[in-house]
């Protein structure tokens, strides 16, 4: 098997650590795995979108990221039918789309908010 490098910050090397022993990995690489597993399997469902799809985006991220949620939400407007917007704590929002449209529009929005920095959780439940 192929061995790689990857850089990471302290804290996420720290969070990391915690996952593993909370979850009962034996090695980080294994976690790494079924992380990369479900990426993945993500991918794969949002893949058999197909035609016109009706959505739930559910997306958590830190209140200094509000701007790309607004740009992101603002150039998907015809796929965006409700926006629900939460205050989670002091630092931290959730974001409830509720998105109905072409499935290459709702693959898209997905991929913006997923590759966006200060994004902490982008989920798609098809509906």
């Amino acid at each position: 098997m192929p061995i790689i490098s990857i850089s990471l910050s302290d804290e996420f090397l720290a969070q990391m650590d915690r996952l593993k022993k909370e979850t009962g990995f034996a090695g980080t690489s294994e976690l790494i795995r079924a992380g990369l597993r479900m990426m993945i399997a993500d991918k794969r469902n949002k893949d058999e979108l197909v035609g016109r799809s009706g959505c739930v985006l559910v997306v958590t991220h830190l209140e200094e990221s509000e701007g790309p949620v607004t740009r992101i939400k603002h150039e998907f407007d015809r796929v965006v039918k409700t926006h629900i917007h939460y205050k989670l704590g002091s630092r931290k929002c959730l974001e409830l789309f509720i998105l109905e449209g072409e499935s290459g529009s709702i693959r898209e929005i997905v991929r913006l908010f997923q590759t966006s920095k200060g994004m902490d959780n982008v989920s798609l439940i098809r509906t």
